[in-house]
Parts: C-alpha cells; structure tokens; sequence
C-alpha cells in the first residue's frame, strides 16, 4: 500500500503543477474525459491479455489499469485509501 500512496502525491503533485513533457500532467491538463477514455482502453486490454497466456503482458496491463485508475481518483479528490477503507468495509460486513 505504501507504494500506491507515494504514487498518488507524485500524481497530485503532477496535477498542481503540470509540468511539461509529462504524460500524467497531459492526463489532467485533457480532462476527465480523456482519463475516462483512458481507463476504458486499459480495462479492455486487461480483458484481452486475461485470455492469453502472457503472465507478464496481463501483468504490464493491470498496473496501466491501475496506474490510470489512480489518476481517476486523483482528478476526483479521491485517495487509494478511500478504496482500500471501502474493501475493509466490505469485508468486515462478510466476516
């Protein structure tokens, strides 16, 4: 979890300051739209590489799933631990 946490600052930190030549800082300079668009591509090649047998090529797909999803929650003031609270929150209800 640490990691994600140390990603999300660097994400806000790209946001605020968008500097140049950075592919996170474009994400949020094109908006919600554009991150959306983002997330539904990489959702789709998760699906793909989940049907081959490419461990590595499934892997490489999730973190760019996860990596834009991250940026999602960072354009709508969310936090990874806002989600990681809500998966305890259900667990808690199933134990």
């Amino acid at each position: 979890m640490q990691f994600f946490l140390e990603l999300e600052e660097l994400l806000k930190k790209r946001k605020l300051e968008l500097p140049e030549n950075s592919y996170t800082s474009k994400l949020f300079q094109k908006g919600l739209d554009k991150i959306l668009k983002k997330v539904g591509e990489e959702s789709g090649e998760v699906i793909i590489a989940a049907k081959n047998t490419d461990k590595q090529e499934l892997i490489h797909e999730i973190a760019d799933l996860i990596f834009h999803l991250q940026v999602l929650l960072v354009e709508k003031n969310f936090s990874i631990s806002d989600i990681e609270k809500e998966l305890q929150i259900r667990h808690n209800k199933k134990s």
